[in-house]
């Protein structure tokens, strides 16, 4: 059980860390824009569905209050793939740092 919960499974990713040897950051810079590319995806198609609803809740007032909630089930759908996207982003971004740093020692300077 101990190892067990030493284990993160996510979503997309299929390989340990510690499997991999050497890191290859193209791979790993283009993952992460293809899964921000799919939360910007979803969360453009899930901010039409709740036009769609709030669109159907005002033409069939009968069911309005069903059209009303999957309308607010939609609409946080899309925040939250919004912040997938953003996650996904800043992912990219700490990938393409990590290459820089490891291609050849850029130093900061602080003054």
């Amino acid at each position: 059980m101990a190892e067990e919960e030493k284990h993160h499974h996510h979503l997309f990713h299929h390989k340990d860390k510690g499997e991999e040897g050497p890191v290859d950051y193209e791979k790993e810079i283009k993952h992460h824009k293809h899964l921000e590319q799919i939360g910007k995806l979803g969360t453009a198609a899930a901010g039409a569905y709740a036009l769609h609803e709030k669109h159907d809740a005002k033409k069939d007032p009968e069911h309005a209050h069903k059209h009303k909630i999957e309308e607010e089930i939609a609409a946080a759908t899309a925040v939250g793939a919004g912040g997938f996207a953003l996650h996904e982003h800043h992912d990219k971004k700490d990938a393409k740092k990590e290459e820089k740093e490891a291609e050849g020692g850029h130093h900061h300077h602080h003054f």
